[in-house]
């Protein structure tokens, strides 16, 4: 009988040593896949940090890019403007140097009839050459090119040559005497006239 009773205990130990080891057990596979999920939840979040890291190193180059695009874009722009003014500048000052020969030409037959004395004014020869003035006069307007007024105005340096300075009867830094006129093409000064200026 005592051995019955000890065979029951020993055979409820046993029972209970496998039941507690069960528990232990699934305790501890419970524990380990805790473990495991948390492990594969900071691996997925470490995961997202690192793309989304690489994803704003990603914005901010291709930022970088558009903003350089823009910059190019811009200096681009202001390239063609730039070219296409230059080349409406060589179409629209492209008759300065002939131009400026020229006026040497329409100096010298100015001088001509200056010289002539009230007498010769009517002749044919004064005719033609007032004739031909005239013409140049006009051509040279047609392409832009027109003479600058000085005399009995104030004197403006980027218009006017003061080559001397007079004493006179006008109001201080007046022009009172041209000595050679002065010219513009486009509205850009092609000679300035040679003066004399009232102290």
């Amino acid at each position: 009988m005592a051995e019955d009773k000890v065979k029951v205990n020993s055979e409820e130990v046993v029972e209970n040593t496998e039941n507690q080891q069960e528990e232990i057990y699934e305790e501890i596979h419970s524990d380990l896949e805790a473990v495991q999920d948390e492990m594969e939840t900071q691996r997925t979040g470490d995961e997202i940090a690192m793309w989304k890291k690489k994803l704003e190193e990603k914005e901010e180059e291709s930022k970088d890019h558009y903003d350089r695009m823009l910059r190019l874009q811009a200096e681009f722009t202001n390239y063609k403007k730039r070219v296409e003014k230059e080349k409406s500048d060589i179409y629209l000052y492209a008759n300065e140097k002939l131009a400026l020969e020229l006026l040497s030409s329409i100096d010298n037959l100015e001088r001509a009839l200056d010289s002539q004395t009230e007498d010769s004014k009517g002749n044919p020869v004064y005719e033609g050459i007032e004739l031909v003035l005239k013409q140049m006069k006009d051509t040279l307007k047609n392409h832009g090119i027109e003479e600058i007024e000085a005399l009995h105005k104030p004197f403006d340096m980027n218009l006017h040559h003061a080559v001397m300075r007079e004493e006179a009867e006008a109001e201080s830094d007046e022009v009172i005497e041209v000595f050679q006129k002065g010219y513009t093409i486009h509205g850009k000064v092609l000679r300035p006239a040679m003066v004399k200026v009232a102290q």
